[in-house]
């Protein structure tokens, strides 16, 4: 049953009441004597290191591993939603653990999904604390968006450490060609799942759709801690995903420079050709040009659902110069993606949407926004990717202020933690008070 799918999301909210609990919070701004306002989204020197070192002090205290434990025997930083680990979770804590090596072990983390990978290239996007696939390889709900490269790239940022990517590079080569040969169709464009893609109930068929039996069947390992058994879990051979195709792009370009820093030139052309085709791909099949938009498509049709998985083509580099403007106003707009608290995981024009989130409906979620902020560096938008994490660091901060700590993610229309969100969300969510303080308001 759908309803039981926020629920029993990474079997990992038992206590409810985390998830029911409300915080419901007033702007709070200063007006001048001519009524406007003034710094609006200023937060103090002294708030700022507060969040600093509360989101320190709560990852540190989710390493968890070492010599005792049965598979994972280093110790490693990890989101702690259960006993399980998680493929992009780790990928965005190394977005601000990169700063904080020597007492967040994310290069253990990180390793563990490499240990287990398997001949083939092939990671699962989850294990189990015996260290055994939690999702069926045979399924693209297997599947999360392809960023090790991204969060190794992170870690050299802070540390050059060269001899990492030395050692890496054959896996993360491995990886993408696991990917590459599995999951790229005929027209270019990569399939997903909804749930494989990390924004688990946008659902990603054409409206009124109903199962055709066409999609590849999903045999759950794990039935008894996740029921996956809903349309979205038989939906994906079927379309196209802008986002895995973007983030594939991703990728690819991120391999190329980790292998020009290594000086390893044996696959750059494939690299390059790839990005460009798939580039290509993107804009030929996904782009309408009315709506001035990325588009999924169905059965070769496009699927006119608004939602956040599409500004990966920003990442990515895939927008051409000509298409950005108009692109980029669906994101600033107050009626679409630009709310309270931006950005919105869905358009608020969707018969879907949430104004309090209800998880990927709507919600503010660290990892997509994060995107959007590297991907407004990547085309030099530099004045708007100030201005949203601005925004969103004190829309942060004023939670933060009445609730004691950082949630899974955030009302849109609220400043409060999403209706379906986690609390001591350190995990990803410390990227806002560690990563995005240091890069754009320190």
């Amino acid at each position: 049953m759908k309803s039981d799918y926020i629920k029993s999301r990474r079997s990992f909210l038992k206590n409810s009441s985390l998830i029911t609990a409300g915080y419901f919070l007033l702007p709070s701004c200063t007006i001048t004597k001519k009524g406007t306002v003034a710094n609006k989204y200023f937060v103090s020197p002294e708030l700022s290191e507060e969040m600093y070192a509360k989101a320190l002090a709560i990852a540190k205290s989710k390493v968890r591993g070492g010599p005792n434990d049965p598979v994972y025997k280093q110790p490693y930083v990890d989101a702690a939603f259960n006993s399980n680990i998680f493929y992009w979770d780790t990928c965005f804590i190394a977005c601000y653990a990169k700063y904080h090596q020597d007492e967040l072990p994310i290069i253990n983390a990180l390793n563990n999904f490499y240990n287990l990978m398997e001949a083939d290239g092939f990671i699962c996007r989850e294990y189990t604390k015996e260290g055994t696939p939690m999702w069926p390889k045979d399924h693209p709900v297997s599947v999360n968006p392809p960023l090790l490269a991204f969060a190794e790239l992170e870690l050299y940022t802070v540390h050059q450490n060269k001899q990492r990517l030395i050692e890496v590079y054959p896996k993360l080569h491995r990886h993408f060609n696991y990917l590459l040969t599995t999951y790229r169709c005929s027209d270019g464009l990569f399939i997903n799942d909804a749930l494989g893609s990390g924004m688990d109930n946008i659902e990603r068929f054409p409206r009124g759709w109903k199962d055709d039996g066409q999609g590849i069947p999903l045999h759950n390992l794990h039935p008894e801690l996740f029921n996956y058994d809903w349309p979205s879990s038989k939906w994906n051979k079927q379309g196209r995903m802008v986002d895995i195709s973007a983030q594939m792009v991703l990728f690819a370009r991120q391999l190329n420079e980790i292998a020009s820093i290594i000086q390893v030139t044996e696959h750059s052309n494939s690299y390059l050709q790839f990005i460009h085709d798939t580039t290509e791909a993107i804009n030929k099949h996904c782009w309408n040009e009315a709506d001035a938009f990325y588009y999924d498509l169905g059965y070769g049709k496009q699927i006119p659902r608004k939602h956040i998985g599409m500004f990966w083509t920003l990442m990515a580099g895939a927008v051409p110069k000509e298409k950005l403007e108009r692109f980029l106003a669906h994101l600033t707009n107050p009626d679409e993606f630009w709310r309270t608290i931006p950005i919105a995981t869905l358009s608020a024009d969707d018969p879907d949407y949430s104004g309090n989130g209800h998880y990927w409906r709507g919600s503010v979620w660290l990892p997509t926004n994060y995107m959007i902020l590297r991907g407004l560096k990547q085309y030099n938008k530099t004045e708007l990717a100030n201005k949203l994490a601005k925004q969103y660091y004190w829309a942060v901060s004023k939670v933060y202020e009445a609730t004691g700590t950082f949630w899974e993610n955030y009302a849109p229309d609220h400043l409060t933690k999403g209706s379906d969100s986690r609390p001591d969300f350190c995990g990803w969510t410390a990227v806002v008070p560690i990563t995005i303080y240091r890069e754009f308001i320190k």
